[in-house]
């Protein structure tokens, strides 16, 4: 099988592990500044008055690096068109500095679209797992694949 994944490749039911990430304190508040000016994202002083008694995560941070951990892999790099969407978004339980995650999919369905033969949707359950094993956050991204290429293409 090859490294480069299209749509006919996968098949439910299959599994993926990446490698993993540690967030640093200045990264959380990086992220934060940009992308979610809360304080208990920004702020070490007001996070320890939170209810998380410290400093998080965003949980967007905590999603769009699951998904940069994936793309990483390559698997899809020759095949990716893009995606309609993610549906069944949680975030489970607060990443904080030092936390190391990594992503753990499993595929659930391949569905070859009906009015375009040359693509589909492969479904993933994405899971977001920290250095004790807890699942902090979960998802399900819906990747548009390409078909492979045939000999006459």
């Amino acid at each position: 099988m090859r490294h480069h994944r299209y749509l006919d490749d996968f098949a439910p039911g299959e599994r993926f592990t990446t490698a993993g990430i540690t967030l640093t304190e200045g990264q959380i508040i990086d992220f934060a500044m940009v992308y979610d000016p809360q304080p208990f994202h920004l702020d070490t002083h007001a996070a320890a008055q939170s209810p998380y008694g410290g400093l998080i995560a965003s949980g967007f941070q905590t999603v769009a690096l699951t998904f940069r951990l994936f793309i990483q892999t390559g698997i899809i790099a020759e095949s990716s068109i893009g995606s309609p969407g993610i549906d069944e978004l949680r975030w489970l339980a607060p990443v904080r500095p030092g936390d190391t995650l990594h992503a753990e999919l499993e595929v659930l369905e391949v569905r070859p679209s009906r009015s375009k033969p040359d693509r589909g949707i492969v479904r993933m359950l994405y899971k977001t797992i920290n250095q004790h094993g807890d699942t902090v956050a979960s998802y399900i991204g819906n990747h548009l694949l390409k078909r492979a290429p045939t000999l006459t293409d």
